[in-house]
């Protein structure tokens, strides 16, 4: 009897970078649309907005006033946390996009397909709980209107598209992405340490300079957190072996 040598398996193609491109394109254009959209009647978020603050006293996580206060007046934290609060999620995000699509294609699809499943799931809180920013609050002082002299942002209302997003906060939630993609391809702890900071730090900032409540920025967590777990896990795939 003779046998047949086995069938070699051929690695799955890798993505395509003119197609991800357009998928990318084609998933933020409506994101944005929608999320411009939303409720501009500021009654109703901030009502929501004082009732997050009713829930984080009585859960002991009201730190923003103290955290505004910190950073408000430090002309320097004022400006560092700024810069990092309106650019770095535009800069660092795409990087890591573009470091799992060159080095590890089969990761990048999962991970992609979570970010965006997180991001579009983030539209329902926007819609259905739109709430305001610690900022539009008594008390708070908006930092980036404050060094609008050094940055490219307006010196008037500051978080963006809709001034009213402010839960789930994906800011947050997208720095969560960061880290876990990294991390899922670092190979030395100081690596992955440094990977899972940045949304540690994210939050720190977004919660200082007055644009997200505590209770925003675990709820973009936690969506990012959820979404990477029943869809961005698994053993890697065929071509990402050799990657």
């Amino acid at each position: 009897m003779v046998l047949e040598a086995p069938t070699r398996i051929e690695a799955a193609p890798g993505p395509v970078w003119w197609r991800e491109i357009l998928i990318i394109v084609a998933f933020l254009v409506p994101y944005d649309l929608i999320r411009m959209a939303a409720s501009d009647d500021r009654a109703p978020a901030i009502a929501h907005a004082r009732q997050v603050l009713d829930w984080e006293r009585h859960l002991g996580l009201d730190v923003e006033a103290g955290l505004n206060a910190a950073v408000a007046g430090e002309r320097w934290a004022e400006v560092a946390t700024s810069f990092w609060y309106a650019g770095l999620h535009y800069l660092v995000t795409p990087i890591v996009l573009v470091v799992l699509f060159r080095w590890r294609p089969a990761r990048y699809r999962r991970a992609r397909l979570a970010l965006m499943a997180a991001t579009a799931t983030a539209l329902i809180g926007y819609l259905s709980f739109p709430t305001a920013p610690p900022r539009m609050l008594p008390g708070y002082v908006d930092t980036l209107i404050a060094t609008a002299d050094v940055g490219w942002w307006p010196p008037h209302d500051s978080a963006g598209l809709n001034q009213l997003a402010a839960m789930p906060s994906m800011h947050v939630g997208w720095s969560l992405w960061c880290a876990l993609a990294l991390a899922a391809v670092c190979r030395r702890r100081w690596q992955r340490v440094v990977a899972y900071a940045y949304p540690v730090v994210t939050t720190v900032v977004v919660v200082a300079t007055a644009n997200h409540w505590l209770l925003d920025a675990v709820a973009g967590a936690a969506l990012v957190a959820g979404s990477w777990a029943a869809l961005a896990t698994g053993p890697p795939d065929r071509e990402d072996l050799t990657g």
